[in-house]
């Protein structure tokens, strides 16, 4: 389903309305508003059949686009047109390779994430006797993915295939320049058999995201800055529509004492040059060991005066030289690197910064551009005092001795942590990926970013014709309950088992006095 195909049915008030087109990403012919609505419409018509499609023939969709992909990658490495991407070689490894590792996951362990819980009697108390629990995870109805620009593929696209998975239709409002991106995957998933009416791509202009929100979507999930972030929570807020939001980072390295730092410099110097350190999760604030603090700045500048200039998205490299020439106007150096505007996109030599003191605002901002900041510190409480200065707390990295790392790694306010390696292992299938703070709230990827697209729902059911709830209490009773109380949860074993007999007789006690013919007792 393309923009075209979502076009509302010709009315007299429409009859000279040009059927709508993409022109540069946006839709044109038919208001964003009237596109949305009616794409909403149709989507929700198509989507029960899908939920009732039975999970295993679901899965079997994604696995035929999965060989699809792997038979033919350059139709998706063809369609990304992103200022910040190198080569086909960055984006196979970037994008197409997870996103296929991501369906593998999904094929894996899907049914078993989805399928009904029925829970057993452990935990169930004694006066609920003969109620059997069950846990359903649900469908949302239609999700809206608002998509990323910088990962049009392995962000936008992993999260259309869960929710796809977990029963829903999707509706995908592209990022900037990734509209050929979103609709290759469209078209991929429609010849592996996905029915039609299940999946529809907007136009990429933000007005269509707002609109497809004020149209009545059922879970929103985006990629994207805080600052979009607090519009779209705007949107949701009148409706109440459900939403994640994986937002912003400006991530933390640490380096300990007794860390390689030949590594830590070589996995920084890949967090400055990946995708034009245009990635949520590259380091942009570096806080190093006094002891280790010469050798990181020695090593980090001879590797990265070496790479090649990386190309930046225009605004975010405007941006990057604004917050850096703020950080040297309060004291910061610069070590190596500048950022060329005259190119389109620009080019960068990346920047790296040291003697960054606390107060500058390039600690704090969200940079989609390839600059690094170095803080010495003194050690772990003064690196994490200084960290949590920051709003965001999207992911972190921490390089030293296993032990020690890990240690930190439990007290760091981050959603994701990397011990010893950077970036790379995020892409993982497995992980379920999120922020705090001002980098947002609920998770993609993973078994959580599955389930995210799901509704939880509990169903109870009574097997026995027990019910003794069903009398209302009278106020002879207050003392029957208060020895329940406590052959329940009085402090002791001992003192358990002689309330508990207590609590027994007096059952007994009841039961002979109860009216002719009427049974107290449970049924077996």
């Amino acid at each position: 389903m393309n923009v075209a195909d979502v076009e509302p049915p010709a009315t007299a008030e429409r009859a000279s309305t040009r059927t709508p087109r993409i022109i540069g990403g946006r839709s044109v012919g038919v208001p964003a508003g009237q596109v949305a609505r009616y794409a909403v419409q149709k989507l929700r018509t198509a989507q029960p059949a899908w939920a009732a499609t039975p999970p295993n023939d679901r899965l079997e969709v994604i696995e035929r686009f999965r060989r699809l992909v792997a038979k033919n990658p350059d139709r998706l490495t063809a369609a990304v047109t992103s200022p910040v991407r190198r080569d086909a070689a960055e984006t196979l490894s970037a994008e197409v390779l997870p996103l296929c590792e991501a369906c593998r996951f999904l094929e894996r362990n899907a049914e078993e994430l989805l399928e009904p819980k029925r829970r057993g009697n452990r935990g169930r108390p004694a006066w609920l006797y003969g109620v059997k629990l069950t846990d359903r995870r649900e469908p949302h109805g239609v999700v809206l993915v608002l998509g990323t620009w910088n990962y049009p593929l392995f962000l936008t696209g992993t999260q259309t295939l869960q929710a796809l998975v977990a029963g829903n239709a999707v509706l995908v409002k592209p990022g900037r320049g990734s509209r050929a991106a979103a609709a290759v995957l469209r078209d991929l998933l429609l010849e592996a058999g996905l029915p039609p009416g299940v999946l529809a791509v907007l136009g990429e202009e933000p007005e269509a995201g707002r609109a497809a929100v004020n149209a009545g979507v059922n879970k929103v999930v985006l990629t994207g800055s805080a600052s979009t972030g607090r519009a779209v929570l705007a949107d949701c807020a009148d409706s109440l529509t459900p939403a994640a939001m994986e937002l912003s980072g400006c991530d933390a390295a640490f380096v300990l004492e007794g860390a390689d730092v030949t590594l830590a410099a070589k996995c920084l110097a890949l967090s400055l040059t990946w995708n034009g350190s245009a990635t949520c999760v590259a380091a942009r604030r570096v806080f190093v060991h006094r002891s280790l603090a010469d050798e990181l700045r020695g090593e980090l500048v001879e590797r990265v005066s070496t790479v090649a200039p990386v190309p930046c998205e225009r605004n975010a490299a405007a941006t990057a030289e604004e917050l850096i020439e703020e950080a040297l106007n309060l004291g910061a150096t610069r070590l190596c690197g500048t950022i060329d505007h005259r190119p389109d996109p620009p080019r960068a030599m990346p920047v790296v910064l040291a003697d960054v003191p606390g107060r500058a605002s390039i600690l704090k901002t969200d940079l989609f551009a390839p600059v690094l900041s170095l803080i010495e510190v003194g050690g772990e409480d003064e690196a994490r005092a200084r960290d949590n200065c920051c709003p965001y707390a999207l992911g972190a990295t921490v390089f030293g001795p296993p032990r020690a790392a890990r240690r930190l790694a439990e007290k760091l306010d981050a959603g994701c942590v990397v011990i010893n390696d950077f970036l790379i292992p995020t892409a993982d299938p497995r992980v379920s990926f999120g922020g705090r703070g001002e980098s947002g709230f609920g998770v993609t990827r993973g078994p959580a970013g599955l389930l995210e697209m799901t509704r939880p729902k509990a169903v109870l059911e009574q097997v026995s014709s027990w019910r003794p709830h069903l009398d209302p209490p009278e106020g002879d009773q207050a003392e029957f309950f208060k020895t329940y109380l406590l052959a329940a949860h009085a402090d002791g074993l001992g003192n358990r088992l002689k309330h508990g007999w207590a609590f027994v007789k007096e059952c007994f006690a009841r039961n002979r006095n109860a009216s002719a013919g009427a049974t107290n007792v449970p049924d077996a």
